[in-house]
This record gives structure tokens, sequence and C-alpha cells, in this order.
């Protein structure tokens, strides 16, 4: 097998090519494509690749002739999307279907294994019950959008011949995840804290809203067993990749601070303020345990510790105080910590 991994260079990509790593070992050739050249690759080739510039998607497809594709590459935040939804309209759809067509001209017996987001089902989550994949279609908010969207038209290629492998992810969260997201947000204060650069005081938005969270590598396991059962699935079959275990925020950041070493306030902070008409949102994951044999392994106790204890190895890195080169002495300044 050869896998092209799209949008490697992302928070997912190094946990994926891990996953793959360990399920495929020597059977499979990986081929890493991040947006931008990637020294830290832990893949034998890398090709970097934007999505969105349809010349070179057909290149590499047609030169790597891949069996799968794994497809991450996407503007991942919600608030990104937002802020530049041409962009998101771009990469998340368009570069969705650069890929596709690139596949059906010059690789056509190749598996899509196509990354998209449980957000799809939006306002339908008003219901108040886990959402299976019949669920309506119904986003809110220009991300989901973008990748119902482009989860569509796959569907509608599978007419055409296209063999892909449509994953609805619900929230998922891990070592790496930038602070864009809630619960890396929260580590990331809880560390600073801990290392005396923030007051310990915590500014938090809406803790009333519950979600299905995830552990990002169970996420990639069920991307590798996607490729592994790829030729066993229907073409342009849809699973939910959920946790089915509804968490309240105020849950996630309680069970944060009860491993923090600093005795810390939590202060509702107006501008983090979301407040949410949609309080459930929970997916129902059965069809990927029965046809991929999928089930998340991770205790998500001990996912919020390793997200915890990345933010203190980086905020720890970040305020190490920066070395003389003249001297070998440490300088007095220190950087200002940041997301990575």
């Amino acid at each position: 097998m050869r896998i092209l991994v799209t949008g490697a260079g992302g928070f997912v990509g190094p946990h994926l090519i891990t996953e793959l790593t360990h399920l495929f070992g020597n059977d499979a050739e990986v081929v890493s494509a991040p947006r931008k050249p990637d020294r830290s690759s832990n893949t034998a080739d890398a090709a970097p690749l934007d999505v969105t510039d349809e010349e070179a998607v057909d290149r590499l497809i047609g030169s790597l002739a891949p069996t799968h594709v794994i497809h991450l590459a996407a503007v991942s935040s919600p608030s990104q999307a937002s802020a530049d939804f041409r962009a998101a309209w771009m990469v998340n759809t368009l570069g969705v279907l650069n890929v596709a067509n690139a596949i059906l001209r010059s690789a056509p017996r190749c598996s899509l294994i196509f990354a998209g987001s449980g957000l799809v089902y939006g306002d339908t989550a008003k219901c108040g019950r886990p959402m299976d994949e019949t669920a309506l279609l119904a986003p809110n908010g220009d991300y989901a959008a973008t990748k119902a969207a482009a989860d569509l038209a796959l569907g509608a290629l599978a007419g055409r011949g296209l063999r892909s492998v449509r994953l609805r992810p619900f929230n998922h969260t891990g070592p790496g995840q930038t602070e864009a997201f809630v619960v890396p947000s929260f580590a990331a204060q809880i560390a600073r804290i801990e290392a005396g650069l923030h007051p310990p005081v915590m500014r938090v938005g809406n803790l009333d809203a519950t979600r299905d969270f995830l552990d990002v590598r169970d996420v990639t396991s069920a991307y590798a067993l996607a490729v592994l059962k790829s030729s066993n699935l229907d073409p342009g079959v849809v699973l939910n990749v959920a946790s089915g275990a509804p968490r309240t925020i105020r849950s996630v950041l309680d069970e944060l601070l009860a491993l923090s070493r600093a005795r810390i306030t939590v202060e509702v902070d107006p501008s983090r303020m979301r407040p949410s008409d949609t309080p459930l949102y929970v997916g129902n994951a059965q069809a990927a345990r029965r046809l991929l044999g999928w089930a998340p392994r991770r205790s998500f106790s001990a996912t919020l510790a390793d997200v915890l204890a990345y933010w203190r190895h980086t905020v720890g890195v970040l305020s190490r105080p920066a070395r003389d080169p003249d001297s070998g002495c440490h300088s007095a300044q220190t950087t200002t910590p940041g997301p990575t």
C-alpha cells in the first residue's frame, strides 16, 4: 500500500502517521503531504502540497499513484474559518474536490478517507439525542458548512466511481492541539499559572454546554482502520467517530483543575462567552463499531492529563531564560509563551 496523508503538518497528522506505522509497519509506504515543508516529519517521504492548487494536486496524485489518501488538510478551527471564510471554502471544500477529482483522473482504484466533522449536523442536534449518520445535515457556521459541502460532494462523486469513506469525527483533543480549542485553552492557562507567568485566575466562557470528546489517538485509529477495511466498505459510506459519552465543559475544567498544582480561581470572561442554543451535542458511532471494529480505548481522564503535561512542557520551554551566545550564560529575558 501507498498511503498519502494530506495536511500532515497539523495537529492530527503526526498522531495519524504514528498510528499508520503501528498498524501497517513495512506493509505500507506512508507519504506525508503537509502544507509547507516539515523537517520534523516522522515519515521517510514528504511532499509539501497546497490542496487549493489543482495542478499541484494532479501532479502529486499522478506521480505517486497512491492506493489510499487520508485527507486531513483543512482550516480546522471554527473561529479561524469565520475570520477568513473565503480561505475556509477554498481549502475545506474546493481542496477536497481537487483531491477527489485527481484520484478519479489518475488513480481510480484509490480509496479516499475524508476527515469530515460531526459539526455538520448543526441545528439537528437540538433534538437532544445522540446523532447517527441518518441525521439531517444542518450546519451552522462557516466551518461546519464547508465540511458539509465537501461531505455531500464526495457522496455525489461515488456515482462517478470515487471510492471514499466519509468520517465525521466529533470533538477530539490531545497533545499538540492549539489554544483555539477548549481543552488546550484550559490546560495552557493552568500551566502558565503554575509557572508563575499568570495570576492564579482562569478566565472561561460558557461552561454549561455538553459535548462529545475523544482522544485524537482514538480518532486516528478510526482513520487507520478505514484504510484497512476500505475494500469492504460501500463507496461513499458515512461513519461517525464519537464516544457517545456526554461531558459538560464544566466537568472537563473541574477535572483539569483537580490535576493542577496551584490554587486557581475561575472567572467568567464575557469576551469568551458564546451562549449555545445546542446544549447537548453527542454522536452515535455504532456503525463504526460494526463496520470498522472501532471503539474509543483511551480514558478521557488520561487524555486530559496528557494535554496538561504537554502544556506544562511547552510553557516550561518557552519561558526558560534565553542563553547568551557570547557568554554561555542565561540572559535575564524570557520568551513570551504562545500557542504552538
